[in-house]
């Protein structure tokens, strides 16, 4: 009788447990992309309906929608729509281009590149009034 083995430490992969590189991250950032995009359609339709409540609240909530804190998150959804968005179109071309599924990684490196160019002079005139209130006037 064979006995079997143990698997050594060595044989196991380093890291996740799903080894599927750079398409495997891209899933995983269009469902968090979504679901806090989600997160946020929710809680503005809240914050909407209750000036119908109290518009006394409603105007607190809305003051504190002008802190740095809440431009930093502005930004973060921003890019999280952006993302979404960018990656969105990637996956229909790979469904519904004949070349999508050849082309796929490559088009994953186009949609960073093109996050990042969107996103970089964007985070900058979102933060302008921000690092404006923090730090003063620039010159």
């Amino acid at each position: 009788m064979a006995s079997k083995t143990p698997v050594s430490l060595r044989a196991l992969p380093i890291g996740t447990l799903y080894r599927g590189g750079e398409g495997m991250w891209t899933w995983v950032l269009q469902r968090i992309t979504g679901v806090s995009v989600f997160f946020f359609l929710f809680v503005h339709v809240l914050d909407t309906a209750l000036v119908r409540v109290s518009p006394e609240a409603y105007d607190l909530i809305i003051a504190t929608y002008k802190t740095p804190i809440v431009n930093l998150l502005e930004v973060g959804l921003v890019g999280a729509v952006l993302y979404h968005a960018l990656n969105g179109i990637r996956i229909i071309l790979i469904d519904f281009w004949k070349r999508g599924p050849r082309v796929q990684r490559q088009m994953i490196w186009v949609v960073a590149g093109v996050w990042l160019v969107v996103m970089i002079p964007g985070t900058y005139y979102m933060m302008i009034h921000t690092i404006d209130a923090l730090f003063g006037s620039t010159p």
